[in-house]
């Protein structure tokens, strides 16, 4: 009674959301890559790459979880280089990211909806022996048809946020049975398991194992991703550079605020903007114009055949490249924290050894800040002047930025072994034999 209850709710909410998207579709291009294959169409061609065993189904939703499958699978094929290990996101722009991460991947595919006849018909043609979630991503159908198939059920780097967590809670007799399915969980925090385990999760089930994306940003960094993107940008190693990463709209203002009142010491300094939603690039640039700036170019132009000259400021509007640009930043602003949306992943900069400023709502990342506010290589500032002040105080002290970078970079170096602890993990659920 309570999935019939389930897919009635599904089923409601899809006729209400395949207008928008369809709309979507036709104004923008989005999802044309992905429509077909999540209501099941898996290429031929596909399919006949899918060789190996055991065979090993990881899924990563987006951009941020394909990171951390990336060192897991990577720990896989090591341990497993006969196994077949089939990646899917339910994203386009997390499935560029795998095709670009996740290169020992057997098969890249995308995760179906969560319909029932779907998730039959996929599952069925992937076969896996044991299925792995990365991050708390559970979808109903799909984990009900893996336990009557006797499909092994996995979560690694599970966590659950604030705002995930009140939601689950409000529905935690239907997460309850849900969670069942899962024969074990391996979560990223002390935390994340006292969370998981009062929306019914038993207990025995339960491994707090650290977090993949440690392992999967210290291998990201390298002198060459760094080249290539300064070079696109036509910037050298001279000079200063401000970025703002991940910002939410309220954010730019603050950045171009600061920006142009740290020019009156570093008439050098370029600004660096990039919007969590890259397609907000052209409001962007707007505001940037509204602040008296002229000189602005944005990163589709560049790929586009423009070449950067004298402007101050760039607008990354391109998806996946947030990471490489961090490595040109003299010092960075992470958003999603001076507006209420529970921060972004200040590690990012962090591996690239750049000390980072963000405001107080850092819900989702409380243990990454913990980390860098430690050693004081994440600096809280509640408003633009603080963050102007902050900015000021380090630039004025190149010895200590260095110092506090070098830390930064120590501490996610320090905190890598997760992704193999992961792996560990489904090499010891695998079934011996599928019943």
């Amino acid at each position: 009674m309570i999935f019939l209850f389930y897919n009635i709710i599904l089923l409601i909410a899809a006729c209400l959301a395949v207008p928008y998207y369809v709309l979507k579709m036709a104004l923008t291009g989005k999802y044309r890559r992905s429509l077909g294959a999540k209501f099941g169409m898996m290429g031929e061609e596909i399919a006949l790459t899918m060789k190996g065993a055991p065979r090993i189904w990881i899924h990563a939703v987006s951009v941020g979880e394909v990171t951390a499958a990336a060192p897991i699978i990577a720990a896989l094929r090591t341990e497993l280089p006969g196994a077949c290990i089939v990646l899917s996101t339910s994203t386009e722009t997390g499935q560029d990211m795998a095709k670009s991460l996740a290169t020992e991947a057997t098969a890249i595919i995308y995760y179906p909806l969560d319909i029932p006849f779907i998730v039959r018909k996929v599952i069925k043609r992937v076969n896996p022996d044991i299925f792995v979630m990365t991050e708390t991503e559970l979808w109903p159908n799909f984990l009900r048809a893996c336990k009557e198939w006797k499909i092994k059920v996995v979560m690694v780097n599970g966590r659950i946020s604030p705002r995930s967590f009140r939601c689950y809670r409000l529905s935690r007799f239907f997460w309850k049975r849900v969670l069942t399915f899962v024969d074990r969980v391996g979560v990223i925090s002390a935390v994340d398991g006292e969370r998981i385990l009062s929306l019914g999760l038993f207990p025995e089930r339960l491994e707090i194992m650290g977090n993949a994306k440690y392992d999967g940003l210290a291998a990201k960094v390298s002198p060459a991703r760094k080249e290539e993107i300064a070079r696109r940008l036509n910037m050298t190693p001279e000079g200063h550079v401000f970025v703002a990463g991940s910002t939410h709209e309220g954010e730019e203002s603050i950045a171009l605020y600061v920006y142009r009142r740290l020019l009156r010491d570093y008439p050098d300094m370029k600004l660096i903007l990039i919007p969590r939603h890259v397609e907000r690039g052209a409001a962007v640039r707007e505001i940037a114009t509204r602040s008296g700036f002229a000189d602005v170019i944005t990163l589709s132009a560049i790929n586009g055949g423009q070449k950067r000259r004298s402007e101050r400021i760039i607008i990354v509007d391109v998806i996946g490249e947030l990471f490489k640009v961090y490595a040109l930043a003299t010092v960075v602003f992470c958003g999603g924290s001076l507006v209420p949306r529970g921060g972004q992943n200040i590690l990012e900069p962090a591996a690239w050894g750049k000390v980072v400023f963000h405001g107080p709502a850092m819900e989702d990342f409380l243990s990454e800040k913990n980390i860098l506010g430690k050693i004081g290589a994440g600096i809280t500032v509640t408003d633009g002047e603080e963050l102007l002040a902050g900015v000021r105080a380090m630039l004025s002290q190149p010895a200590l930025l260095r110092e506090k970078g070098d830390a930064a970079k120590i501490a996610v170096i320090a905190n890598r072994g997760a992704a193999k602890r992961y792996g560990r993990l489904i090499m010891a659920s695998l079934p011996h034999q599928r019943d």
